[in-house]
């Protein structure tokens, strides 16, 4: 008798497109059949590409967590056998087991008791904590190079630290910690409240409101420090980043709950912050309050990032550096991201940590140097692999080329079908022009902004008159009027154009040759943050100028040239590492963000090397100063102006086409491509002069195309206005330094940034700051 079957009885042999059977376990997907069948025993389902795709991504993040973990674990084994002490590997051994009475031994407690496992402890909590937070803000501003300083928290530490010293008269390492530690915590609340008053704390808002109150607090301690010799002595070191600091387990114990809160945080957050990825609206639909957890998620940042820089100062870099590897290897997978970042930060931390150790005994190298001399060849080693586009990191420059093309196929298309015109006889004038003629010669000339440029100078005069009366003498400002123009009193005409003219005219120069680099470089990046420094050129042109001083015999700044040469050699270094001047998107970022840390670095070793009278005239010019600049490096400067400021205006007409895409510009007849390089060398060289002569002075070049912009008109790329407004900008700060403090001089360089920061949030935050940016 035949057994009787349940279920549902099988179909037919299903067949595949050539006609054949198909395998039963592929016919017999979807029925019911019984478990004890043989003739019906299923076989499992082939997996998708997808499904595949998605198993190996699983197993790569695995297996990155197993390989991080174990390079955690293997460098804190090394970090415990490391140092002074010459305590070996057995000798730490037998302390942690208490062989023989090991930790009764008062040399052994001192040397890894004491040192060692405590430091070692505080990289890897650190080394976390900063991983952590660069991830959760990369994540929650949707910007793959968001890093730890991006709230201010960096700033607001040192701030905090420099006021100690200053003003309270503190010295001891836990009075550093508390100052740090508050003036992170002020800091960052103060972002949150500026960014959350109207947008709800939009990434947008949260990164220009860390920004520009990061600005102003480096300029307020920048204000402290020059006026105080003794504050930068200890500020210079504490800059850095070290932990060499770390003895016994009393700092870290105080800070570890404010760590564990904020890893805690981090926890609790990954999957509202994961919705969040999806879009403010579907975030919403699913449940969640986009501004509450971006609150949460910076409140998080908050607390890992300030009691970081509070245990081992201000190491920058590291979390950029942890977040955009984690982003590299795990993808969208938030959680995931979040454990890697924090193991490769931890692990990067403590290489670093014993690397600074070992490599310039008996002293220790700054950590931030060594995280940067590690990091910045990885970062650059991701950006030139082709893991960049798996991460969602396009080239703009690419796409617009694969839409040029689509965009003038459909172009030519289109002038084939649609009925040709006879052009009308004569030429339209553009409204708010005029035509000037001059015999056979004749001009376009834009009413609005003609007027403005008239403006800017009349306001130019003003200041340039301002500046020349200020100062310690009895001169009216009508006196002050002639003795410029060489008329007057002998002794007035001497003291205005001898002594205070030629500082005026540096000043002059370089706020022209800030404010026409910074136009350009917008103008190009269609961006109204963008400035030369994105490309390293205040960095390198910084640390060229600060070698030359070394290698000198007098160590006094003669080699003005220096600054070309080095903003020169920084953008020809990126362009060579990124593949280009083509390429406009990440990887030009990436790279001039690695190559500024490795400049910026080196700048700040160099400054802790020297003696401080030495030093200290050196961070002063590093802020930007015009004291001590005349004719000697204004006249090769202003010869340099002659010859790029000409070059500039004839590019001008193929700069107002370049703010539409590449397409667009080809098909009105520009040359996209060599218009780019040859604006890219002009803004590279304008910047290179101006670091020459005062410095690398902050925010001019950001400021000034954003002011002619509004008093010229959006329709045109002002370029005189633009050096109008940088000249006016630099005299008239120059000015106020030298009045502000009686005795005192602040850096031309400190008073743009602290008034830039204010500047920065009126114009990017205000009502109708989506139509500037």
């Amino acid at each position: 008798m035949q057994k009787q079957r349940t279920g549902i009885a099988a179909p037919p042999p299903e067949h595949d497109a050539a006609g054949g059977a198909l395998p039963a376990a592929v016919a017999q997907k979807g029925t019911l059949v019984p478990a004890d069948d043989p003739d019906f025993a299923l076989a499992a389902p082939a997996a998708s590409p997808k499904e595949r795709s998605e198993g190996t991504a699983r197993r790569t993040v695995v297996l990155a967590v197993a390989g991080f973990a174990a390079a955690v674990l293997a460098l804190a084994a090394v970090s415990l056998c490391v140092g002074a002490g010459e305590v070996g590997a057995s000798g730490v051994l037998n302390y942690l087991l208490d062989r023989g009475g090991a930790r009764s031994d008062p040399r052994l407690a001192l040397v890894v008791g004491d040192l060692r496992l405590p430091r070692t402890l505080t990289a890897l909590l650190v080394g976390g904590a900063l991983g952590v937070a660069g991830c959760l803000l990369q994540a929650v501003t949707r910007n793959p190079l968001a890093e730890t300083g991006l709230l201010g928290v960096n700033a607001g530490a040192s701030l905090g630290v420099v006021a100690g010293i200053a003003l309270l008269g503190l010295d001891s390492g836990y009075a550093y910690l508390v100052c740090a530690f508050a003036g992170a915590v002020v800091a960052s609340g103060l972002v949150l409240l500026i960014a959350g008053r109207r947008g709800g704390g939009s990434p947008m808002r949260l990164v220009l409101a860390g920004s520009a109150l990061g600005a102003t607090f480096g300029g307020l301690t920048s204000v402290i420090v020059v006026n105080s010799a003794e504050t930068y002595d200890r500020f210079r070191f504490w800059v850095l980043g070290s932990l060499a600091g770390v003895e016994g387990f009393g700092e870290l114990g105080r800070l570890a709950p404010v760590l564990g809160l904020g890893f805690l945080v981090a926890l609790l957050v990954a999957r509202p912050l994961s919705a969040l990825a999806l879009g403010d609206d579907l975030a919403r639909s699913l449940g969640h309050r986009p501004p509450v957890i971006r609150t949460v998620v910076a409140v998080g940042v908050t607390l890992l990032t300030a009691a970081a820089v509070a245990l081992a100062g201000p190491v920058s870099f590291l979390g950029l550096l942890a977040g955009f590897l984690a982003r590299a290897v795990a993808g969208t997978r938030l959680a995931a991201r979040l454990l890697l970042a924090g193991l490769i930060g931890a692990a990067v931390l403590m290489l670093a940590d014993v690397v600074a150790r070992v490599v310039s005994r008996p002293f220790e190298a700054p950590v931030s140097v060594i995280v940067a001399l590690i990091g910045a060849p990885v970062l650059i080693g991701i950006v030139r692999s082709r893991q960049l586009a798996s991460m969602g990191m396009t080239e703009p420059a690419a796409e617009e080329r694969a839409s040029g093309t689509a965009g003038r196929g459909v172009l030519h298309t289109l002038r084939g079908r649609l009925p040709r015109r006879t052009p009308k006889p004569g030429r339209v004038r553009p409204a708010d022009t005029f035509v000037l003629r001059r015999g056979p010669l004749s001009f376009l000339v834009a009413r609005r902004a003609t007027l403005a440029a008239l403006l800017l100078a009349v306001v130019l005069l003003v200041a340039v008159v301002l500046s020349a009366y200020a100062g310690q003498s009895d001169m009216g400002v009508t006196r002050t009027f002639q003795a410029i123009f060489g008329q007057g009193d002998r002794f007035d005409v001497l003291l205005v154009q001898k002594f205070r003219l030629g500082r005026i005219v540096a000043g002059l120069a370089a706020g022209a040759a800030l404010g026409l680099a910074g136009c350009l470089t917008q103008t190009l990046a269609r961006n109204r943050l963008a400035t030369p420094e994105l490309l390293g050129v205040n960095d390198g042109a910084t640390a060229a100028v600060l070698l030359s001083v070394t290698l000198s015999a007098t160590g006094t700044f003669g080699a003005w040239w220096a600054g070309p040469l080095g903003a020169l050699a920084a953008v020809v270094v990126v362009t060579l590492v990124s593949g280009g001047l083509g390429q406009r998107g990440y990887r030009v970022l990436v790279v001039g963000l690695a190559m500024s840390a490795l400049a910026s670095a080196v700048t700040q070793v160099a400054l802790s090397r020297r003696s401080l009278s030495s030093a200290s005239s050196l961070y002063v010019w590093t802020s930007g100063s015009l004291n001590g600049r005349s004719y000697a490096v204004a006249v090769p400067v202003l010869i340099g102006l002659a010859v790029l400021v000409p070059l500039s205006l004839a590019v001008a007409r193929h700069l107002g086409v370049l703010r539409f895409d590449d397409a667009t510009a080809s098909s009105l007849g520009a040359a996209p491509a060599r218009t780019r390089a040859v604006c890219l060398l002009l803004a590279v060289a304008l910047a290179g002069l101006a670091v020459g002569i005062c410095g690398p002075v902050g925010f001019v070049a950001l400021a000034s195309p954003v002011i002619a912009s509004r008093l010229a008109g959006p329709l045109r790329v002002p370029l005189v206005g633009t050096m109008l407004t940088g000249a006016v900008l630099v005299v008239a700060a120059d000015t106020v330094g030298r009045i502000a403090f009686a005795g005192t001089e602040v850096p031309v360089g400190v008073v743009t940034t602290v008034l830039g920061g204010p500047f920065l949030l009126w114009v990017l935050l205000g009502r109708s700051a989506a139509t500037r940016v």
